[in-house]
């Protein structure tokens, strides 16, 4: 898999996680994993969000054939952050 990192700001990190996971679900699946949220799509990209104090840490991953900085873009748009937050 190839990986992209990145943090969000947020008040309530748990919540929007959750939040996520639920909306996103409806692609893949969702769920607890290691004491975050894991988002696995049906097409193989992966979204890992742990909650921290005051932000979510962000891990987006594709297939190693996949395009990481284009479901990176795909992630930072979803989130409504820039996509220099998430490399």
């Amino acid at each position: 898999m190839l990986t992209r990192h990145g943090i969000m700001p947020t008040e309530r990190p748990e919540r929007y996680a959750k939040q996520l996971g639920g909306h996103w679900a409806r692609k893949g699946s969702a769920g607890e994993e290691d004491g975050m949220t894991v988002i696995r799509f049906d097409s193989g990209e992966v979204v890992e969000l742990r909650a921290v104090s005051g932000a979510l840490e962000i891990a987006a991953s594709v297939p190693d054939d996949g395009d990481p900085d284009r479901f990176a873009q795909v992630v930072a748009d979803k989130l409504g952050i820039p996509l220099d937050d998430i490399v």
